[in-house]
């Protein structure tokens, strides 16, 4: 991918005064942005030939960032160092809701210039790899939903969440009447990210109150997912500018969640040529990927729902996917082959939320169709009716602790990923787990207050 913006106009653009700060970010577990604003004289100066550094409990805390206890990289026994935050400046781009500004990710390295293997980039870049060695490039494009809400950020908080008031008050689902009412703050995003190098396509109201998706050019995996976390990231600065908060949880309130469809194809690294499909529909590539992607599926959907909400999505007749099936145009299926010739056809993955990390979910698919591709796995039949009454089919697990259990003892994740990463991100969900255990809920005090 080329940069939005060139190291060279970097450096005219902060001698003339025009660019005066520069964001150094990495993505955490979470799929956050973490790092640093640096001066840009500095960043030009310094930063940029040799790189910044970041205490390695980033990659290992909770998310309030509170230190944890179970993993191997980063503890109070291991002191709790720094390590490398490497600019990739392919990466490189202005961000036109913040004066003056320009924004990098980063890759975390340690000083012996090995790679942190847990790293969300490290892990999707490893599996690429993988992929290229058989002579694959991946493509990806994911579909975030949001809700947004006229409340601040600082309001919901003080509030403890109760009596927002959503952007929209019915279901404006494709409603241009609907869209109109936030259209201000959807056109600010829009415009905005393509200034910052991204390709917007569209907007469209969707079925929960106040609930919108801005859809985006697809591209290679990983510039898929940096992209998804610039936007991720800036939609919720943009959104408080306008003093209003939108949230990509993946399930806010007990209508429609937010959901984050990825879409996925396969082209050739010799000529480009796409490798999904042919005249004839599924190619046997394509039918290789879609059985691996089947089969790794409720082992790797930690990966795709990677929080205790997350699972709150997965309801019968939601369009949330229950079933593991895959489906022509079928949107009850957690796979649905989607296209209309060689050039277009791609499956979409249903399972992922808002809540996502999109360099774990895209590894999760990548190595899903590697597992495909090598084992030569035949695809089932697509299933033609209502998956949500299919009780013959495999289900995706129903929580967060049968999913842990499910990846932790996967030999296809250890084989994928490497022991090390199944471990970390094992943890991870112990620790969500643990923090979910203890925690006394609205519906409990509800319930139990007066009449137990």
């Amino acid at each position: 991918m080329t940069a939005p913006l060139s190291i060279e106009a970097l450096r005219v653009e902060v001698d003339a005064g025009a660019i005066d700060t520069v964001v150094v970010g990495i993505v955490d577990m979470q799929g956050r942005l973490q790092g640093k604003r640096f001066h840009a004289r500095h960043f030009v100066d310094e930063v940029l030939a040799h790189g910044t550094e970041g205490c390695n409990y980033l990659l290992a805390v909770d998310v309030d960032m509170n230190t944890v206890d179970g993993y191997a990289m980063s503890s109070w026994s291991a002191g709790y160092g720094d390590f490398a935050m490497v600019p990739d400046t392919g990466t490189l781009r202005r961000v036109p809701w913040h004066p003056g500004t320009a924004m990098l990710l980063a890759d975390l390295k340690w000083f012996d210039g090995s790679d942190v293997a847990p790293s969300p980039r490290q892990i999707l870049r490893r599996q690429l790899d993988r992929l290229a060695g058989l002579g694959f490039t991946a493509y990806a494009g994911t579909e975030l939903e949001f809700v947004v809400y006229r409340d601040s950020y600082e309001d919901a908080w003080r509030n403890g969440y109760r009596d927002l008031v959503p952007a929209n008050l019915y279901n404006n689902d494709y409603s241009l009447l609907g869209t109109a009412r936030v259209e201000p703050l959807l056109r600010r995003i829009r415009t905005e990210m393509a200034g910052a190098g991204l390709v917007p396509e569209s907007a469209k109201g969707e079925c929960n109150l106040g609930q919108h998706e801005i859809a985006f050019r697809y591209a290679e995996a990983m510039a898929c997912a940096d992209q998804h976390t610039v936007y991720k990231n800036g939609a919720k600065e943009i959104a408080a500018q306008e003093g209003m908060a939108l949230t990509f949880m993946a399930k806010p309130n007990a209508r429609e969640g937010n959901s984050c469809h990825i879409h996925f194809s396969l082209r050739s690294t010799v000529d480009g040529s796409v490798a999904m499909g042919d005249g004839h529909g599924l190619s046997g590539t394509g039918r290789r990927v879609l059985a691996g992607l089947l089969a790794s599926m409720r082992e790797f959907t930690l990966l795709y729902a990677p929080n205790v909400n997350s699972y709150k999505r997965y309801q019968p007749g939601s369009f949330a996917p229950t079933a593991v099936r895959w489906g022509r145009d079928n949107r009850t299926c957690a796979l649905r082959l989607v296209g209309h010739s060689p050039a277009t056809t791609r499956v979409e993955n249903r399972v992922p939320g808002g809540d996502v990390n999109p360099y774990l979910a895209l590894a999760g698919m990548v190595a899903g169709a590697i597992h495909g591709i090598e084992r030569d796995l035949s695809l089932e039949d697509a299933y033609g009716g209502n998956a949500y009454d299919d009780s013959s089919a495999e289900h995706v697990p129903a929580n967060l602790r049968d999913a842990a259990v499910l990846w932790e003892g996967s030999a296809l994740a250890r084989s994928a990923f490497g022991d090390d990463v199944v471990e970390h991100y094992a943890n991870n969900a112990r620790v969500e787990l643990a923090a979910f255990d203890a925690a006394v809920t609205d519906w409990e005090l509800y319930r139990g207050f007066e009449r137990l």
